[in-house]
């Protein structure tokens, strides 16, 4: 009678099999799903996956896929789940997945040879991007019009390239019908695992549902067994004791039962491993040897390579066949469901068989398989060979043969894009390193294609002598101080920069060592450390005096680009030219540009030309477009638009910034550079009044996840437009998280920031904080060239100032703050009309901010603000127009000047400004009713107290308390008792939902809610 281990019998799992196909059912209704199936070795993962995709391609309209992350993929081999799944696919689709696949075959042959050969596109830190944009589009194009089941096996074996791609699918698949599933274990996940940060951030998606398989309990074990048995009712006693023993893990039960049929139950022990053992053991002594060879093989090995290993260990082939069979009977190999090779039943039956064989028992072992893929690479598929090589040649322990293969995994990594897995087989290398003789390195390793412009060494790499330029020690720290920077792992990236710097003599090389250093200061200013400008002046010294060379030029350039972002100086205009002489003499391109386009930057800084700032930044985006340097281009586009947006060209800004969004896309850079795009997107599109855009825009780069770089930007764009809506919570919120992004304090992005928290601090009632906000902003020395984002800072602050002028506790420092205001408003330079706009409303904000303002002065930056065709500032020029006019006694004018600039702030959506315009007329007592209506209407248009509920009695209060009175001044003024005058107080901070009398006082001031008090009264 044959035996089984396996149920027939699919045991439990209800609730999971449910929450499957509801996962598939939304999938297939067009919303793509994720699911994430975790639980401990052996408790049914696979199983739950297999009965699953059975039954989802048996219901029509579902075409199902696998692919299975191998434990060396966690040692340099790339996307192998996804390689296996398109593989599968392509066999099931033919023909319908090369359509699908049109136009994208030369970048998803990095996944799949049999898409053909893989373009020519260089293979830098964006080619990833790429890669992971067409593969996207390639499952949403198969999901389009049935829905797609794409299933990986095994994620706790994952490259930390195929967890980059699974995610951007997850992140980017938005509209196909596509359900995404992986399997993992959870007790593999020890605490610095990297798929447990991972799995964090999945599960913060909407998208993302996680299941974690619990152990089966006595009566599924029970069921469990009586299929494994046969029987419908098994032994009580034995139900209880493999219960117990198992623990109600599913693969232990089934090696428990499989062993209590073979008679064996009592010599086991509680180890796994010695359960696992027991199996193999029992089997015959060749097949026990063909099982011990497929463990090195890994967790799949072909059929063909492993006859080729056991070729000199059997007579023939049907004896290999006939070991093979015996351990597929005994549930220890299974066919690969490609029908191409073997696979161990379960990974711990593999881990087992491999941790028994004696250390030189696997070193010959590997050797063989080694040697039988060395003398044919067609065993193992193109992609794979590589890494199964160096894999093989590593752990056969022959450092001479697995240092040159390492570094030939980590060549073809570099060209999929994998820089994680290029990094992983280069420190490989060099580990190897000093194990190989010298004679060996001569005569082995060939020179290294290097993808950026570190210099070479003594002699030219094309030589003649074969010998001459071949790859040194420093050339592979170099090359994996390169793949760290890239994969994102700069840490490493640094330590490995400053080892080479000890093995490099300045005096000697001081071009390679200048290298290092500047690599060390771009990965230092990624992670917002200090110490990037020192590297940068240490390596500009060593090259100062050379002649002309790449490096030379990337040191000039990057000691300009950092200096544009932090303080420049008239310097670093003659700097960045020096950079573009000699990067156009040695032919370095993409240096040029960079530098070009810093130098666009300084001028506009520096000399304040905004004209030619413009005109030498376009000119090098122009030449980046026939340069085909897609990352060049997209950093001149973005400068570009900033740039524009800050002169108050917001149209071409607009513009420029959807024009490199769209070649991001389309280029797969939507992930590097999306976010800053964006950024400047909705930005522009706020200042045109286009709110609703900008919010469906910043809501989609949050619903993809694009990278966290600039996140700073995003979020106070974000905390902007919910200022915009009268959403203070939310607005806070954005802003703490703007803060944090911005640790380092950026310029570009620290401005900005104390102006929405300036803002938000003046609409919460909280004048002080608005101050300290300002100051803050203004300590630090301000670069040049700041005039878009500092000149709305200070019309604001002086707003804030004039808003509180009958505040008492906001007199002390008032005159010192005004001064500081006005003497940063002189040193500035406007280069545009918008700036111009923006000196006027500051200077008619200083003389409201001492009573001293005039109609003439306000119309005076109306006439120069309506030709930018922005709705604000225009819009707050108008209302302090109206409102300087109503204090003239020009009504009719007031109300045509306040009709308008309502209507501009509704455009805006500006609730905020909305209210003010309507509470000014309503105090004034104008009707606006006449033109066209605001787009939003005010959140609330406050009455001398009426719209919070306050009654005529608490109004007194206030009028009072606004005037920095006591409660016994309040009591004796209104012929009531302090406790009296306590009470309404009171109740005054709970209906203004404010924490205090400043911030009551403060709020009644803003409002306008008592205008006649221009000036405290004497108490």
């Amino acid at each position: 009678m044959q035996q089984i281990s396996v149920s027939p019998v699919f045991v439990g799992r209800g609730t999971e099999i449910t929450a499957l196909a509801d996962a598939l059912r939304r999938a297939g209704s067009g919303s793509p799903q994720t699911v994430l199936i975790g639980g401990e070795a052996g408790v049914g993962k696979t199983r739950l996956l297999e009965e699953f995709l059975d039954r989802a391609g048996h219901g029509g309209g579902v075409v199902t896929t696998l692919g299975s992350c191998l434990e060396v993929g966690a040692e340099g081999l790339p996307f192998a789940p996804l390689a296996g799944a398109l593989r599968r696919l392509h066999r099931a689709l033919g023909t319908e997945l090369e359509a699908a696949a049109a136009g994208s075959e030369g970048h998803l042959a990095r996944l799949l040879p049999e898409f053909g050969e893989a373009d020519g596109e260089p293979n830098d830190e964006y080619g990833r991007a790429r890669l992971f944009e067409h593969t996207a589009r390639l499952f949403e194009r198969l999901g389009a019009e049935r829905t797609l089941v794409l299933a990986i096996e095994d994620l706790h074996w994952s490259d930390r390239s195929t967890r980059e791609l699974f995610a951007y699918l997850v992140r980017t698949l938005h509209r196909a019908r596509v359900l995404l599933i992986a399997t993992y274990r959870t007790d593999d996940l020890h605490r610095r695992h990297p798929l447990r940060p991972f799995l964090a951030e999945l599960e913060r998606l909407r998208t993302v549902q996680r299941l974690e398989l619990e152990r089966f309990g006595r009566g599924e074990v029970a069921a469990q067994l009586a299929g494994i048995l046969g029987t419908a009712a098994p032994d009580r006693q034995l139900v209880d004791r493999i219960h117990r023993r198992s623990e109600g893990n599913p693969f232990f039960v089934e090696e428990l039962a499989t062993a209590f049929q073979d008679g064996c139950g009592a010599g086991l022990t509680d180890s796994l491993r010695d359960i696992l053992l027991v199996r193999v053991e029992s089997l015959d002594e060749q097949t026990q040897r063909v099982v011990r060879i497929a463990a090195e093989g890994g967790s799949h090995v072909e059929h063909a390579l492993l006859a080729a290993v056991l070729e000199d260990l059997m007579a023939d082939e049907e004896e290999m066949i006939a070991a093979l069979r015996t351990a597929v009977g005994a549930n220890i190999l299974r066919p690969d469901s490609d029908g191409e090779g073997y696979r161990f039943r379960h990974a711990l039956v593999r881990e087992a068989v491999s941790d028994d064989l004696l250390p030189g028992e696997r070193h010959r072992i590997n050797r063989k398989f080694a040697l039988a893929v060395e003398a044919e690479p067609y065993l193992v598929p193109s992609d794979a060979l590589p890494a199964r090589l160096a894999n093989y040649w590593y752990h056969a322990h022959d450092p001479s043969r697995a240092l040159p293969t390492a570094l030939d995994a980590a060549r073809a990594a570099r060209r999929r894009n994998a820089f994680a897995e290029q990094l992983r087989m280069l420190e490989r290398a060099l580990e190897l390193w000093d194990m190989v003789s010298e004679d060996v390195l001569a005569h082995t390793l060939r020179p290294y294609d290097w993808a950026e412009t570190y210099p070479p060494g003594s002699c030219d790499l094309n030589a003649e002598d074969e010998n001459c330029g071949r790859i040194q020690l420093i050339d592979v720290l170099a090359e994996a101080v390169v793949a760290a920077r890239r994969s994102g792992d700069r840490e490493r990236g640094l330590s490995l920069a400053r080892r080479a710097l000890k093995l490099v003599d300045e005096t000697v090389d001081p071009l390679r060592a200048a290298w290092f250093r500047i690599n060390r200061a771009r990965m230092l200013g990624h992670l917002r450390r200090s110490g990037d400008d020192e590297e940068i002046t240490h390596a500009h010294r060593l090259v100062e005096h050379l002649p002309p060379s790449a490096v030379q030029a990337e040191v000039f350039a990057l000691g300009a680009g950092v200096a544009m972002i932090k303080h420049p100086g008239p310097e670093h205009i003659e700097l960045a030219a020096r950079a573009i002489r000699i990067a156009h003499e040695v032919g370095a391109h993409a240096v040029e540009l960079h530098a070009r386009m810093t130098l666009g930057g300084l001028r506009y800084d520096i000399e304040g030309d905004a004209e030619a700032a413009v005109a030498e930044l376009t000119a090098a985006v122009d030449a980046s477009r026939r340069l085909n340097a897609p990352d060049v281009l997209l950093r001149g586009i973005n400068n570009l638009a900033s740039m524009l947006r800050g002169l108050g060209r917001a149209e071409e800004a607009m513009a420029l910034a959807r024009e490199g969004l769209e070649y991001a896309d389309g280029n797969g850079l939507l992930r590097n550079i999306g976010t800053i795009l964006t950024g400047n997107l909705v930005e522009a599109l706020t200042d045109l009044g286009r709110v609703g855009e900008a919010a469906e825009v910043l809501a989609a780069c949050e619903l993809s996840s694009m990278t966290a770089t600039h996140a700073e930007f995003l979020d106070r764009m974000g905390g902007e437009l919910a200022l915009l809506e009268g959403d203070l919570t939310t607005a806070v919120a954005l802003l703490t998280q703007a803060r944090a992004a911005n640790r380092v304090g950026q310029l570009q992005h620290s401005v900005p920031i104390s102006r929405l928290a300036a803002r938000i601090a003046a609409l919460n009632g909280r004048p002080l904080e608005a101050r300290s906000e300002l100051l803050a902003a203004l300590a630090d020395d301000q670069r040049l060239g700041d005039e878009a984002d500092l000149y709305p800072l200070l019309a604001e602050a002086a707003g804030v100032e004039a808003d509180t002028r009958g505040l008492p506790e906001a007199a002390a420092g008032r005159a010192e703050v005004l001064a500081r205001i006005a003497a940063t408003a002189a040193r500035l330079t406007p280069k545009a009309p918008l700036h111009h706009g923006w000196a006027r409303l500051v200077e008619a904000e200083l003389a409201r901010a001492e009573g001293a303002d005039t109609p003439e002065q306000w119309a005076a930056a109306v006439a120069v603000l309506r030709p930018v065709c922005l709705p604000h500032p225009l819009a707050l020029a108008l209302l302090r127009a109206g409102e300087a006019e109503v204090r003239a006694g020009r009504r009719e004018a007031a109300a045509e000047l306040l009709r308008e600039a309502r209507e501009l702030a509704g455009i805006r959506g500006d609730r905020p400004l909305v209210t003010e315009i309507a509470g000014l007329a309503d105090r004034a007592g104008l009707a606006l009713g006449a033109g066209a209506r605001p787009a939003v209407e005010p959140a609330a248009a406050p009455s001398s107290g009426e719209s919070f509920g306050l009654t005529p009695r608490e109004r007194d209060v206030l009028r009072l308390l606004a005037r920095g009175w006591t409660n016994r001044q309040i009591a004796e003024e209104l012929y009531i008792s302090p406790k009296t005058a306590s009470v309404h107080v009171s109740n005054i901070l709970g209906k203004l939902t404010v924490a205090g009398r400043g911030e009551a006082a403060a709020l009644a001031h803003r409002l306008r809610l008592f205008p006649d008090d221009l000036a405290p009264a004497a108490g």
